[in-house]
Order: structure tokens, then C-alpha cells, then sequence
């Protein structure tokens, strides 16, 4: 015996079905109710004898009969159209096991699975086995190529029912059970296609048994359908058996199908045309905004690549804000069109793709990814622009601050140098001895002046160098004061060099002179520079960039006026010196010279520093305490911003990883879904013044000129990008599900399928990336039942739904590397590695669904054409809707067969142009 359980074994490990899973059903369903089982042989009796007939023969008990195989193996032979094997004659029990046999492997050989029937079952007369196998053939050989819009099998019979029956009162066809119990659906059928055989308005819904009666009997004797049901049984019965109603009404189906052709046929060429006209719309509009966009682009990049500097600060800021316009204004709507640019061309592809287009290919230079190389140019050109911005106005700022510390270091030099050539070059030949050796103290005294002066000769010399380092705008101005300022020092320096010697050679004829002028001398000089030190330093400009370093400026000067008493202190010691020179020549009756001969420093030049510096201390400190508040308040708005980006830069990250999650998750049907990602789009749209206040809050950051910000880890860069991409992503969330919706429309995918699909796409997706791995999407096609063996079937585009689902039941748990390679070549075409779930609903719905061809349309265009090689427009009008009547007859080339007449058209170029190359 054949064993045909094996299959039933791997249904449940695999999630996956077969061909006779309805058997399961079968059983439970007789245990139910007895009556299914009575209306089922009946029915399959006479559905038998309606073909056995033609072989001049028939059956009376349908467990008896098939029996020996013969009469089964004829059956298959008349409804098949093939020859079986011959028949073995004997009578004894392995011979009809032997041709039960033969006739289950051919329904095997047609792609049908069975489930737990075996010859031996049928042999022994198993109504049970023999009605499940007969509904296999029913299912297999009536009702499977039927085919509704694209749905197939029970539902496209379903849908077909439902249209015919639509407009006739009282009639609700919803299933192949209870919707037809009062008999006004049958009644509808037949009325719709032969009203002259019935009287439908004399029906009456409270009479079930004379409508159903009236059905069968017009049927059996005007359409050549046997009757199948009896109405007694189907009123009697709570619920009329679904499998025995299927069957009759499709021999009703197959009855009329021909007076469908023309009309479907119409209905093949308007679903076509329509498709082509809003595909040549589409690529129109993704031209005009991918050439509007490149255009912008190709304007915007060269300004953000001028890197002319200015020579001021206020022109560079004028710079900045100008770059700040455009990054509020004018990029953010680009953003938004690059993102819509994106959405369009996969709209268009998928629809091109799932009414089996070629690709849109888009004009040279306008491609997704050559607009995306662009705006790659333009983002690298616009963070180059602003980092060139921020670095210029920062070089600015630090140039001016040199400039200034420059000019007043230098002004105070040179006011120190005014007069020292000159006393320098005095002549003292005729000098006294005493004045020689003041003079010579004097000198010293000076030198000791010169070195402490030396630093800031070298200080003035270091800025300008900096100055010319930093490409200062007014360096030959500075570089000349410089050089004017070292050519005189180094006279200054060769000068006193001079004077110290001809001094020295004069020292052995002078006498010492007076200790107290020559110590007060020596501790003025010291004292005098501090003070001059201490002027400039409390006169220094500074300038800083945060709390700390103003702090650290005030605890300096602090330290510097904890100083102060020491130092007057020292200034009253130097008084002293002096006070005590005049008390000793007073005493001792000496006539003292009006000037000190040690040094030019006098009591009065101390006294006016020392109140000088006196008068500079509270400046300095207000001059801090200002600065001090300035940083506090750009700490104010590095707080203020840090503050609203450490809310929105999470925000913007949790909400990026929600929508991460809604698109892997399968809440409702796919409108639900495009009404929560919309309804959530709003919610983020509505978040946008959080954006722009924080934008605001960066611009006071900026014209404070705050560089950095240690209370948040998120700039305003961050924050634009964050956003731009949660908007696009968002948006482009969307998008997948609109595509979702067009492919599961297009195609006739059901709810449930989608369903199952996204299920099992999930279940592989272990890191929630959007995508599989080769080998994750491997092993998801083998959940589904995946079989290669039957690659050959899958793809005649006969079957979908729950029949493709029966059809792809694995026999193992393997794929086939050959068919798994030409998947990969479907699902990812660039070799990415990684398969996105709309690339997997596309092959599943690709591979499970027919599409149109040219040679359906051509079909289609010679069904309306009455056979004949061309069409007229008279018939293009009669047959198709205004609009696409006139489509078709602008586009028709003459016909230029030998067959034409005046004004033929030619429908077979049309119809291979609709799928040959786009124009655009």
C-alpha cells in the first residue's frame, strides 16, 4: 500500500499545509452533523455521473463503485483529459489496490497532497476516505482555476456569487452554506445569465422548497446540470454542507463562464490602461521634482564652498546669520521634498512592479542615487561652511584682542622710551666729580630700568608675530610700529652699552656718591616698575569663555589687592630714604641738588602711580564683576538650551525606536496601522515649535559667540538631524504600509495572509533591524512551506491563498540551493545581503498570484475585436469606458495587415509597448 501519511506528520512542525488539510475539517464535520454526509454523497454522486457520462457509464453508490479503481481511474481520465496507466482486471483485492493505487498517484502527480487516505480505505469502501478523496478531486480538477480579480478558488467562486447575485432583493450571498437555504441565490444565478428561463419576481422567500425545486429543476433540464442537492435536505438542515454547495454552484460557474469573456476581458484592459496612465503621471512628477532639487543643489553648493574670509567681525556674523536663514528656511522644505522625492520612486516602482512593468529607470543624472550623492556633497559642503564660519569668527575675536593688547603695550613703551636717546647722549665732559658719579648711579639705575623693560620688547614682538601668523588684516601697520620699537631699543641698548663705558673710564676719578640717593634710587626703580606693571596689568584686556576662567581672573586679582599693604608699606620705606637724606644734610648744613643725581624717579611720580593704581583697582574689579555676570548669563543660556535638548534629543531617539517597532509590529489591518503611523506622524508634526524654541535658544547661543556646552552632549546639529531623519523615517514608515496595501490590493492578499507573512518575517528578525539575513530568510520561506520541488507549479499562476498555501507544504526541511539563488537574485537584486519585509511580500505575492502579460491584453483587445486581427475605434467606444476608449485610440498605431480596413487599429503593438521600455 502507497503511504500517503507521511506528509501529515511535518503539517504541524512546519506551520505548514496541504492539499487535503481540509480533511481534518471532513472528519470532525460528519461526527457533527450526519447530514453533511448525506447532502456530500448525493451531491459528489452526481457530480460524478455528470462526467462518467461521457465515457457512457455511471455510478450508483459511491463507497461500492469505486471500489475496484476502475471507474475512479476513468473519471480522472475525463475530467483530466490524460490517459492513466491500464488498468489491472483481475478481481482480486491487491489488483484493486493496485488501481486505487495508480489513480491516487496521478491526483499526487497534480501537485495534491493527501492526508491519512489510502487505497486500502477506499477498497474497503470508506465513505469517510472516499467522500474526502472525491472532494479532492472536485477542489483539484472544478474549483481551483477558478479566478475572480485576481482572488482565486473559494474565494473568487465567492466573489463571483456575490457580484452576480448583487442585485437581486433578498439575496445576501456571504458563504457557501446558510446564504442559500430560501433558493432565491440559485435562482439569482441563473437569472442573471438566461432571464428567460426564470420568472424571479414571482419567488417568494417563505417558500424554500419550491425555490430551490424550481433552481435544480431548470438547471437540469435548460443547462445540462445534474441535479446535486435535494431541497428537502438543505431546508431540514441547520446548516447545509458547505463542500456539497461549493460543488454545485461551481458547475453554475463553468455553465456561464463563457458569456463572462467579453466583460472580462474589459475589465482586464481598463485595469491596465489605468495602471499605465497614473505610472506615466508618476514619472513625470518624480522628473520634475528630482531636476527642481539637483537644480537647488547644484545653486546652493557653490555659496557653501566660498570661503572668502572678511576682515571684521561684524561682516563675518553677517556671514553666520545669513548660513542660519538658510539652515532654518530654506533647506528644512528640500528635506522634506528629498524625502517625498524617495517615497514617490518607490510608490512607483512597486506599483510598476506589481502590474508587471519594467522598472522605471529614471533620466541620466537623476537617479535616487544620484540625488542622494548630491545632497551627500551638500551636507559635506554645509558642515564644512559653518565649521569654517565658527573658526573664522573665533580667529577674529582673538585678533582683535591682539590687536588691542599690541597697541596699548606699545603705547605705553614707547611712552616709556620718549627722551631716552636724548639723555643718553647728554654730554657730562664737564661735569664735576660728584655729578660723574651720580650720573654714573644714575646709569645703573637706568639699566636696571632698561632690563626690567626688556620682557615687553619681547612681548610686543611675540604679538606681532602671532598677529602675522593669524593673518591679521592691518599687519604691515603693526609689523612697522614693531619695527620701529626694536630699532630703538636696539640704539637704546648700543647706546647705554656706550655711556657705561665712558662712565666706567671716569669711575676712579669720581667720588661715591650720597648711600640714601643711591639706595632710594635703587628701591624706586623696582617699586616705580611694579607700579607701571601693575598699571598695565590692571589696564590688561582679557577676555574669556566661561565661569571658571573669570573666576580664575578675579581670584588673581584678589590675590594681587592682598598685596597692596605691602606695597604701600615699601612706599613708605622709599619716603623714608628720602626723608632721612634731607634730615641729615639739614642737620649737618648741606646744600642738597633739587633732584635726585641717582634717578629721574621722584617721590611725586610715586605718589601719583601709587594713587593711580589705587584709582585702577575698583575698575578692575567692576570690569570683572561685568564679566563675571556676562558668563553667568551665557551659563544661563547653555543651561536653557541644554536643558530643552536633553528632553528633545531622547525624545527624538524613543520616538525613532517606536516607529521601529510599530513597523514590525501587526496591530489591526493595515489601514489601522495607516491610520495610528498617521495619526502618530501628527503627534511628531505637532512636537515641531519644540524644535524651533530650542532653535532660538542655539541662535542666542551663537550671538553670544558660546562655543561649547558641558551640561548636554547634544548640539544643535544633533537635534536637526534627529529630526530630519525621524521625519523621514516616519514618512517613509508610511510609505511601506501604503505600499503594503497597494500589493495586497493588487494582488488579492488577504488580512490574514499579510498576517501570517509579517508573523513569520518578525519571528526571523531577531535583531529588529527591518531585514533578513540570507539564511534567516531561508529558514522563513521553509516556515512557510516553501517547497522547491513544486517550483514549477508555484509559478504557473494558478493559485493563491489558502490553495497556494496547500500547494507550497514542504515534503522536507530543505530549499533547494539552485531555487534559493534565484529568490536572492528576486529579493535582493544588489546583492546586499539582507532581504526588507516589502521585498518579501513582493516575491510572495509575486510568486502565489497571476499578473498580466501582453498576451493576456492581447487576448483581452482580440475578445472585443470580435477575433480579428485589429479593432476599431467604433468598437474601442462601444466596449471601454470615454476615457480610456480615447487613451487607446490616440496611441494605436494603423494596422497595417493585409486583413485591415479603413481606420483599423493595431491592439498587438499597443499592447507590447505597455510593457516594453518606459519612454521617460
Amino acid at each position: 500500500m502507497v503511504d500517503y501519511h507521511a506528509a501529515n506528520n511535518q503539517s504541524s512542525a512546519g506551520g505548514q499545509q496541504t492539499y487535503m488539510e481540509q480533511e481534518n475539517d471532513w472528519d470532525r464535520d460528519l461526527l457533527l452533523d450526519p447530514a453533511w454526509e448525506k447532502q456530500q454523497r448525493k451531491t459528489f454522486t452526481a457530480w460524478c455521473n455528470s462526467h462518467l457520462r461521457k465515457a457512457g457509464t455511471q455510478i450508483e453508490n459511491i463507497e461500492e463503485d469505486f471500489r475496484d479503481g476502475l471507474k475512479l481511474m476513468l473519471l480522472l481520465e475525463v475530467i483530466s483529459g490524460e490517459r492513466l496507466p491500464k488498468p489491472e482486471r483481475g478481481k482480486m483485492r491487491v489488483h484493486k489496490i493496485n488501481n486505487v493505487n495508480k489513480a491516487l498517484d496521478f491526483i499526487a502527480s497534480k501537485g495534491v497532497k493527501l492526508v491519512s487516505i489510502g487505497a486500502e480505505e477506499i477498497v474497503d469502501g470508506n465513505s469517510k476516505m472516499t467522500l474526502g478523496m472525491i472532494w479532492t478531486i472536485i477542489l483539484r480538477f472544478a474549483i481551483q482555476d477558478i479566478s475572480v480579480e485576481e482572488t482565486s478558488a473559494k474565494e473568487g467562486l465567492l466573489l463571483w456569487c456575490q457580484r452576480k447575485t448583487a442585485p437581486y432583493k433578498n439575496v445576501n450571498v456571504q458563504n457557501f452554506h446558510i446564504s442559500w437555504k430560501d433558493g432565491l441565490a440559485f435562482n439569482a444565478l441563473i437569472h442573471r445569465h438566461r432571464p428567460e428561463l426564470i420568472d424571479y419576481d414571482k419567488l417568494r422567500k417563505d417558500d424554500p422548497v419550491t425555490n430551490l425545486n424550481n433552481a435544480f429543476e431548470v438547471a437540469e433540464k435548460y443547462l445540462d446540470i445534474p441535479k446535486m442537492l435535494d431541497a428537502e435536505d438543505i431546508v431540514g438542515t441547520l446548516r447545509p454542507d458547505e463542500k456539497a454547495i461549493m460543488t454545485y454552484v461551481s458547475c453554475f460557474y463553468h455553465a456561464f463562464s463563457g458569456a463572462q469573456k467579453a466583460e472580462t476581458a474589459a475589465n482586464r484592459i481598463c485595469k491596465v490602461l489605468a495602471v499605465n496612465q497614473e505610472n506615466e503621471h508618476l514619472m513625470e512628477d518624480y522628473e520634475k521634482l528630482a531636476s527642481d532639487l539637483l537644480e537647488w543643489i547644484r545653486r546652493t553648493i557653490p555659496w557653501l564652498e566660498n570661503k572668502t574670509p572678511e576682515k571684521t567681525m561684524a561682516l563675518m556674523q553677517e556671514k553666520l546669520e545669513e548660513f542660519r536663514d538658510y539652515r532654518r528656511c530654506h533647506k528644512p522644505p528640500k528635506v522634506q521634498e528629498k524625502c517625498q522625492l524617495e517615497i514617490n520612486f518607490n510608490t512607483l516602482q512597486t506599483k510598476l512592479r506589481l502590474s508587471n512593468r519594467p522598472a522605471f529607470m529614471p533620466s541620466e543624472g537623476r537617479m535616487v542615487s544620484d540625488i542622494n550623492g548630491a545632497w551627500y556633497t551638500l551636507e559635506g559642503a554645509e558642515k564644512g561652511y559653518e565649521e569654517w564660519l565658527l573658526n573664522e569668527i573665533r580667529r577674529l575675536e582673538r585678533l582683535d584682542h591682539l590687536a588691542e593688547k599690541f597697541r596699548q603695550k606699545a603705547a605705553i613703551h614707547e611712552s616709556w622710551t620718549n627722551g631716552k636717546e636724548a639723555l643718553l647722549t647728554e654730554d657730562f665732559m664737564t661735569a664735576s666729580l660728584s655729578e660723574i658719579k651720580a650720573l654714573l648711579r644714575k646709569h645703573e639705575a637706568f639699566e636696571s630700568d632698561l632690563a626690567a623693560h626688556q620682557d615687553r620688547v619681547e612681548q610686543i614682538a611675540a604679538i606681532a608675530q602671532e598677529l602675522n601668523e593669524l593673518e591679521y588684516f592691518d599687519s604691515p601697520t603693526v609689523n612697522a610700529r614693531c619695527q620701529k620699537i626694536c630699532d630703538l631699543w636696539d640704539v637704546l641698548g648700543s647706546l647705554t652699552q656706550s655711556r657705561r663705558e665712558s662712565l666706567e673710564r671716569t669711575e676712579r676719578l669720581l667720588e661715591s656718591i650720597d648711600l640714601l640717593y643711591l639706595e632710594y634710587a635703587k628701591r624706586a626703580a623696582p617699586f616705580n616698575n611694579w607700579m607701571e606693571g601693575a598699571m598695565e596689568d590692571l589696564q590688561d584686556m582679557f577676555i574669556v569663555h566661561n565661569i571658571e576662567e573669570i573666576q580664575h581672573l578675579i581670584s588673581a586679582h584678589e590675590q594681587f589687592k592682598s598685596t597692596l599693604a605691602d606695597a604701600d608699606r615699601e612706599r613708605g620705606a622709599i619716603e623714608g630714604i628720602q626723608s632721612e637724606a634731607r634730615k641729615i644734610a639739614e642737620n649737618n648744613g648741606i646744600q642738597l641738588t633739587q633732584t635726585n643725581p641717582y634717578t629721574t624717579i621722584t617721590q611725586q611720580s610715586i605718589d601719583t602711580k601709587w594713587n593711580k593704581v589705587q584709582e585702577l583697582v575698583p575698575q578692575r574689579d567692576k570690569a570683572l564683576q561685568a564679566e563675571l555676570s556676562k558668563q553667568m548669563s551665557n551659563d544661563h543660556l547653555r543651561r536653557q538650551f541644554a536643558t530643552e535638548a536633553n528632553v528633545v534629543g531622547p525624545w527624538i531617539q524613543n520616538k525613532m525606536g517606536e516607529i521601529g517597532r510599530i513597523s514590525i509590529e501587526m496591530n489591526g489591518t493595515l489601514e489601522d496601522q495607516l491610520a495610528h503611523l498617521r495619526q502618530y506622524e501628527q503627534s511628531i508634526i505637532d512636537y515641531k515649535p519644540r524644535i524651533e524654541k530650542l532653535e532660538v535658544d542655539h541662535q542666542l547661543i551663537q550671538e553670544a559667540l558660546i562655543f561649547d556646552n558641558v551640561y548636554t552632549s547634544f548640539t544643535m546639529e544633533h537635534i536637526r538631524v534627529g529630526w530630519e531623519q525621524l521625519l523621514t523615517t516616519i514618512a517613509r514608515t508610511i510609505n511601506e504600509i501604503e505600499n503594503q496595501i497597494l500589493t495586497r490590493d493588487a494582488k488579492g492578499i488577504s488580512q490574514e495572509q499579510l498576517h501570517e507573512y509579517r508573523t513569520s518575517f518578525n519571528h526571523f528578525d531577531k535583531d529588529h533591524s527591518g531585514a533578513l539575513q540570507a539564511e534567516e530568510f531561508k529558514a522563513c520561506l521553509i516556515s512557510l512551506g516553501y517547497d522547491v520541488e513544486n517550483d514549477k507549479q508555484k509559478r504557473s499562476g494558478q493559485m493563491v491563498s489558502d490553495d497556494f498555501r496547500a500547494l507550497l507544504i514542504s515534503t522536507g526541511n530543505s530549499l533547494g540551493d539552485a531555487e534559493f539563488a534565484r529568490i536572492m537574485g528576486i529579493v535582493d537584486p544588489n546583492n546586499s545581503g539582507a532581504v526588507t519585509f516589502q521585498a518579501f511580500i513582493d516575491f510572495m505575492s509575486r510568486e502565489t498570484t497571476d499578473t498580466d502579460t501582453a498576451d493576456q491584453v492581447i487576448a483581452s483587445f482580440k475578445i472585443l475585436a470580435g477575433d480579428k486581427n485589429f479593432i476599431t475605434a467604433d468598437e474601442l467606444r462601444r466596449e471601454l469606458p470615454p476615457d480610456q476608449a480615447e487613451y487607446c485610440i490616440a496611441r494605436m498605431a494603423p494596422y497595417q495587415g493585409p486583413d485591415g480596413i479603413p481606420g483599423a487599429l493595431d491592439y498587438m503593438s499597443f499592447s507590447t509597448a505597455l510593457y516594453g521600455e518606459s519612454d521617460l
